[in-house]
């Protein structure tokens, strides 16, 4: 389960910076960057392999399943989170489905930064799949990328019954920086690059492994917002 929250958690963040990116203008890409395959091979290899995980139908049952629990956690707003949840996740679906390998390293920069380090590891993949988790946590603390994400969760609750608007706003104020921290522990406390068989896995702590380890931790953190939240549709 870490493993597969993880990868969800990491290419639904690449996802809202390609949708961005979008209404950007577009940018000049390094040539020598483009013209160097194997610089980008390695990005394209994993970024296929996690696309076809979030591709499989199987995957995303279990991540509708995942979300409509999550929902049954707030009672008061059930209903109108499972419509959003049957709305916006075949959108999410959709959108991973027209997405190329090729174009997400692209879009997200990974190959260019791949590049800066290709040379000092020697095309060591583990290291650089490290250096490539690395990128994309300081850009999910970057506060652009984080007001993008409550901007979306903004938007969200205007598709709600005008009587849960302003609550959800609110709670959206009040606890979207602390589900955001979480997201980005999670992706802190769980090896996305052993997931990806770009490195080995052999730390064993207690008979759990160290990807485990870290899924515990938020779990338990989780449950802490799960609380919070509760307490606040109650008020």
């Amino acid at each position: 389960m870490a493993t597969r929250m993880c990868l969800l958690l990491f290419f639904m963040l690449c996802t809202i910076w390609r949708s961005g990116a979008r209404q950007l203008s577009e940018t000049q890409l390094n040539e020598d960057v483009l013209r160097n395959e194997k610089v980008c091979l390695l990005c394209e290899e994993y970024a296929a392999q996690a696309l076809d995980y979030i591709g499989d139908n199987k995957t995303q049952t279990e991540i509708l399943n995942l979300l409509h629990e999550s929902c049954s956690r707030v009672p008061t707003f059930k209903q109108q989170c499972t419509s959003l949840v049957d709305y916006y996740a075949p959108l999410f679906f959709s959108e991973v489905s027209s997405i190329q390998p090729g174009d997400l390293c692209q879009k997200v920069n990974l190959c260019e930064q791949i590049a800066l380090f290709s040379t000092q590891f020697r095309e060591d993949s583990c290291q650089l799949c490290h250096h490539a988790v690395a990128e994309a946590l300081d850009k999910l603390k970057d506060p652009e990328t984080q007001m993008e994400v409550i901007e979306t969760l903004m938007n969200a609750c205007n598709s709600m019954d005008k009587k849960y608007v302003k609550k959800c706003k609110r709670m959206v104020f009040e606890y979207g920086p602390l589900v955001l921290a979480n997201a980005e522990q999670f992706l802190e406390t769980n090896d996305l690059c052993t997931a990806l068989h770009a490195c080995k896995s052999n730390e064993i702590i207690d008979g759990k492994s160290s990807s485990e380890m870290g899924f515990l931790n938020l779990k338990a953190n989780m449950h802490e917002v799960d609380r919070m939240i509760s307490v606040a549709v109650s008020l």
